[in-house]
Parts: structure tokens; C-alpha cells; sequence
């Protein structure tokens, strides 16, 4: 996917005056270091101190430990799936290799590389997972628990492997902060659990390659950070990575100057993108959880090297893991909003470890529990060794005495049923800065689940470059469980990453937690001239959820879609579908009864143009069920639709 033109003009007008200055400040660098190359530092007498404190393997529960051994062994044996993607070639992998065009990246100095044009480069997301080195972190955390030094063998080959194919500033890897920042936190804790083996120093601090490395990363991080309207979970990972690396790796003369600047920046921009509340500002679920992990390691590194952190980053952090605890469902899954990648912070895992279920142990671990906070039945590799390595610090902090349900600052409402009824209403502003990157045209959508099962599901993400076509649909207003009003989505988008203009929406009430019924109510301003509103009562007696929408001041076609999870099929008749499922081998179902005045089909997987398709993952996509009532309004038109759990 190339950008045109008319893109960068776009992409020019959501940038204020500083925004352009720095970016061409940006660019005069750029300029220069393609011939100004100069040397790392010298380095004598460096010593890697930044070691795990003692007994802290011993913390790592034995199911945790037996999970992650597993997933190195199939690491061993070059197994993987990245984005859906299964790999076998990872025993001496292609840096610039994406499997799934075939395609190779070009050689060439960084910012020359067009990474968007997957006819040039493949897919670039596919190419950069792997040189995150998250799955080294994963081998050496196995040699940690193990002392089987083939872990350590293979980890050393892979890095030599890597700094040999990716110089300083050339090729595809040397393009994004985000990837450098999220690299050398890698690096770290490869070197800390490496910490036992003999190779370790050789390998690091009395290697110049790596030190050349190591040196440029964190130089490339301090010239060019994330700026004005594309400061969000990017400047946080570029950040943490610097801040952690000057660390770790303070062998160098700018190090100290480095690792402050990075703290400043993490502080200003932990808060920037956080709401008071503790969401996430760019409303993106899985953005949040990124944020968070790189926040918390980034405060281990600071806490391990004896760098004082201010207290308002430690708040930003509880903030958002009391917050990750009252959205959660009963499965501990969070929304399913906005865009998602599948990006980690820290990876030190294996396969059928629960991501959120971790986050929240850490949390439980750093900052404590509360009482209302849901439990955490499962164990990972990563809690014990991040909080052996935080220091235990009294945050004058008020907390919620109860579990929170309504955000009024992003617009996140959450009723909660009997069994398991979860919803999640959408009533929050249209993505975070100027461009809003990663948001969806979602205004007024819900989102429901029964016993952690999607049945009102949100579809996902799928894909961010080199398929506009799936670009587009995923994060249409016809893609979310709400309202389509005049064929076109609520917001304009701009790009694949870029929105011109921003639905504006307010919340009229919201009684999450009233007796007997509880209620929400928001409307936006997205059509110009027509006013959406969208009422949704969840009453516990009855086990029903009714959705009325409301929509005044035009005359056009309408779309109502609700899309079901990839689980539920539906037998459509007229307009009622009757939902069918299956929960730890229990029959489950539901009616849903839909407005007559629209007329309803299912649709199912269809390609021209997408319609009915769920993405559990990156790069991950399969069929379920699309409703979709089709009618008019004029000037005035009111709709509403029942969902009755059985059973």
C-alpha cells in the first residue's frame, strides 16, 4: 500500500505548526546521516549489573515454567506462527524474509525503503515480528529455568545472525522507532536471563558489534521520536526501550542523558494517552495492554538501576490496571475496540498463557489488589520476575472502593447481567490526537458476550497494510454493531491510518449499575444535518437487552448490522434470528428479535465486498454471521431490537 499524494497533503493538515517544524528537522537529519556515519564510543571495562535479584526463578510456578519450555522447544525446532502465519524456518531465519507474499525487503539505506508498499517490500508486519526478538526473550527465559545451554546457543547464533544482516541504518529494521524501542528491551532481558552463561559478556558488553548496535539504537531513538499527531503507543515503546537500555546498558558517554530525556518523555506521554480514568486515550483495547506492559517493564529497569522514578508514572500505571480490572469480562477478556496488532511489551511466555489474566497478577503484585477485582486462576513467567525487580512503593492514591462500570472521560460504559451478560457500550470520543490512527468508524456500537462468549461481537482488525480493501471494512461503521446512515461511515477517513473528520459523541445517561434495569443513552453528530441516538437497557429479571435507535433530521438509507461471534450460528426468519452456541459443552441460545420496519438477510463470509467475517487476531480472519436490516428513514425513524438470553 503506497501513499499518494493527496495522502500526504491529508496527512500535512492534522499537523500543527511545531508538528511541521520538527518533521522537517526530522528530515534534514535523515539527509545527512546518509553520508555522516560516525563511529560508536569506545568502551572499556563494561559490566552488565542489571541481574535478577536472588530467588526470583525460584518465584516462577511449575505450570508456568513446563508452558514456556514447551514453547522453546518448538522454537528449537523453527516453529511459529506470527499473524496467522505458520513458520518452519526459524532455526537460521531470513531477517528480510516475509513467507506469506514470498517477497524479500530491499537493501538500501533505511528511509529509502518504502515499508507501506507491500508489492515492494511484502508484508511488512511480517517481517518485523520476528526481529522484535520476543522469542529470543522466550529461549533465553527457557535457559534461565533450565540451564540447558542449547537455549543460549541458539540465541547468541540468532542475534550474531541478526547484527551481521541489519547494519546501522540500513534495511527495513532501521525504519521505526517503535520496532527499535521494542527490540532493545529484548535485548536486555536476553542479557539478564543470559546472565549464568559463560557467553553471556561476550555476547554483549565485550562484543563491538553488539555494543555498535546497541549504541545506534538508542541513538536513532533519540533523533527521530514519535511526534505531534503520531505520539501515541509508538512514543511510549520508543521511550521505554531507550530508558531501559541506558539502563541496563550505561556504558556509553550519552547514556545518562539518554536514559533522562526517555524518562521525561515516558512520564509526559504515559499521561498524554491516559485518561484520568485509566483507559487507554486511543480506545484501542489491545493498545492499552501494550502501553501498560511497556510501562511496567520500563519502571523495572529504572527501580533495578536506582534511577528514581516520578510518581505520577507509577499512578498512570495503577490507573490503568484498576482499569483493565473493571472492564474485563467474566473470562478476564477485555473490549474488543478499536485497532489491534497482537503487540507485546515484554514477551517471557508460552503458548496458553493469558495475556490479561498476566497483567493483571502483575498488577496484583506491584501495586496490590482490591476487592472487587475479578481473580486470576492461571500462572505466568513474567509477574514473578518483573516484581522481583520493582521496588515496592506507597502510592498516595485514592482507588475505587467498587468495581467502576461507566468512564465518562472515554465514553466506555459496561452493563453487566446475570450468567455472564456482558455489554460493552461505546459512547467515547473518536480515537486519540489529531488523526485518531487507530480508531474505528464505531460510534454508539455494542458489544455483547455471555459467559465470555462473543454473540454481539465487535470483528476485529485483520489487517493494516497491503489490503485496503479489508482495511476499510474492518473499521467501517458497517463492520460494528451499529448504525450505517446515508451509506458512508460516521467518521472520513482519510487512509489506512488517518481520519479527516471525527464523529463527535455525548453520553445522556448512563445507570450501569441501577436496580433492576440498567440503562445507557448516547448520541452523535457523524451526518451532518442527522442526529443518531441509541438507547440500551439490559434488565436482570429478564435476561434481556434492548437496543433502540433513534435517528432524526434526514432523509436516506439506513443499515443496522449486528454481527455474531464466530461461535453462534443464527436461523433467520424474518425478523427474528434464533443464536445457538456451545459453552464448556452446555448448549446456550438466544433470540433476537430485530425491527420490522428494515429488511433483514444473513450474511456469511462474503468477499465482494467484505461482509461477515470476525478476526480473532492480526492477520487472522474466518466467516461468521452478518445481520443486516436495510430500509430508509425520513426525517424522523425509531428502531428496535431485542436480544433474549435462554436458558
Amino acid at each position: 500500500m503506497t501513499m499518494s499524494a493527496g495522502w500526504y497533503l491529508r496527512r500535512l493538515s492534522r499537523m500543527g505548526p511545531r508538528e511541521i517544524g520538527g518533521r522537517a528537522a526530522d528530515a534534514a537529519r535523515r539527509r545527512h546521516w546518509r553520508s555522516a556515519r560516525p563511529a560508536c564510543p569506545r568502551v572499556a571495562g563494561a559490566r552488565f549489573a542489571s541481574v535478577l535479584p536472588e530467588g526470583a526463578l525460584d518465584a516462577v510456578a511449575p505450570d508456568a515454567a513446563k508452558r514456556l519450555v514447551a514453547e522453546a522447544d518448538r522454537l528449537m525446532a523453527g516453529r511459529a506462527v506470527f499473524f496467522g502465519v505458520e513458520r518452519d524456518d526459524l532455526v537460521s531465519p531470513d531477517w528480510w524474509y516475509d513467507p506469506k507474499t514470498g517477497r524479500r525487503a530491499p537493501w538500501g539505506y533505511a528511509f529509502d525503503v518504502p515499508y507501506r508498499d507491500e508489492e515492494a517490500v511484502g508484508d511488512i508486519k511480517q517481517i518485523w515480528e520476528p526481529s522484535r526478538h520476543q522469542y529470543l526473550t522466550v529461549l533465553a527465559a527457557a535457559y534461565a529455568l533450565t540451564g540447558d545451554e542449547r537455549y543460549a546457543e541458539r540465541v547468541a547464533a540468532h542475534l550474531r545472525s541478526w547484527w551481521a544482516a541489519n547494519a546501522p541504518l540500513r534495511g527495513v529494521h532501521w525504519t521505526s522507532g517503535i520496532e527499535l524501542g521494542i527490540r532493545l528491551l529484548s535485548w536486555v532481558w536476553v542479557r539478564r536471563l543470559l546472565d549464568g552463561w559463560p557467553g553471556a559478556a561476550g555476547l554483549f558488553e565485550e562484543n563491538p558489534v553488539a555494543l555498535r548496535q546497541i549504541w545506534h539504537h538508542q541513538r536513532w531513538l533519540a533523533a527521530f521520536p514519535s511526534r505531534g499527531s503520531s505520539a501515541n503507543n509508538h512514543v511510549i515503546a520508543e521511550a521505554a526501550g531507550q530508558l531501559a537500555a541506558s539502563c541496563a546498558f550505561g556504558w556509553f558517554p550519552a547514556s545518562r542523558r539518554w536514559g533522562a530525556d526517555a524518562l521525561r518523555s515516558l512520564e509526559r506521554h504515559l499521561r498524554g494517552n491516559t485518561f484520568p480514568s485509566g483507559i487507554n486515550r486511543e480506545l484501542a483495547s489491545e493498545y492499552h495492554g501494550l502501553v501498560l506492559e511497556l510501562g511496567l517493564a520500563a519502571v523495572a529497569e529504572a527501580d533495578t538501576a536506582g534511577v528514581p522514578v516520578p510518581a505520577t508514572v507509577r499512578l498512570v500505571l495503577l490507573r490503568m490496571t484498576d482499569a483493565l480490572a473493571a472492564v474485563v469480562d467474566d473470562r478476564l477478556r477485555p473490549p474488543r475496540q478499536g485497532d489491534s496488532d497482537d503487540g507485546h511489551g515484554l514477551v517471557l511466555d508460552g503458548e496458553g498463557t493469558d495475556r490479561w489474566g498476566s497483567l493483571l497478577a502483575t498488577g496484583e503484585a506491584v501495586f496490590g489488589r482490591l476487592d472487587w477485582w475479578p481473580a486470576v486462576p492461571g500462572t505466568d513467567v513474567r509477574t514473578p520476575l518483573l516484581a522481583a525487580l520493582v521496588r515496592p512503593t506507597r502510592l498516595a492514591a485514592k482507588r475505587p472502593a467498587v468495581r467502576p462500570a461507566h468512564f465518562a472521560d472515554a465514553g466506555l460504559t459496561v452493563l453487566r447481567g446475570p450468567d455472564g451478560i456482558w455489554c460493552r457500550c461505546d459512547g467515547g470520543p473518536h480515537g486519540f490526537l489529531s488523526i485518531a490512527a487507530h480508531a474505528h468508524a464505531d460510534a454508539l456500537s455494542v458489544e455483547v458476550r455471555h459467559d465470555g462468549v462473543d454473540v454481539l461481537a465487535d470483528p476485529g482488525t485483520y489487517c493494516y497494510h497491503g489490503q485496503p480493501e479489508w482495511r476499510r471494512y474492518f473499521r467501517s461503521t458497517l463492520g460494528h454493531n451499529t448504525l450505517e446512515w446515508g451509506g458512508a461511515d460516521q467518521s472520513v477517513s482519510g487512509g489506512p491510518f488517518l481520519w479527516t473528520r471525527h464523529a463527535r459523541t455525548r453520553v445522556l445517561v448512563a445507570e450501569p449499575s441501577a436496580e433492576g434495569v440498567a440503562r445507557w443513552c448516547a448520541e452523535h453528530d457523524g451526518y451532518p444535518g442527522v442526529t443518531h441516538r441509541r438507547r440500551v437497557e439490559l434488565t436482570a429479571a429478564s435476561r434481556e437487552l434492548r437496543v433502540v435507535d433513534r435517528v432524526r433530521g434526514g432523509r436516506g438509507p439506513v443499515r443496522l448490522a449486528f454481527h455474531l461471534g464466530p461461535e453462534v450460528a443464527a436461523e433467520l426468519t424474518g425478523h427474528r434470528a434464533v443464536l445457538r452456541w456451545t459453552r464448556d459443552g452446555e448448549d446456550r441460545s438466544a433470540v433476537l428479535d430485530l425491527p420490522g420496519a428494515l429488511s433483514w438477510r444473513a450474511h456469511r463470509g462474503e468477499s465482494g465486498p467484505p461482509l461477515g467475517w470476525y478476526s480473532a487476531g492480526f492477520g487472522r480472519k474466518e466467516p461468521s454471521t452478518t445481520l443486516v436490516g436495510t430500509g430508509s428513514t425520513d426525517g424522523t425513524a425509531e428502531f428496535t431490537t431485542v436480544l433474549g438470553f435462554r436458558g
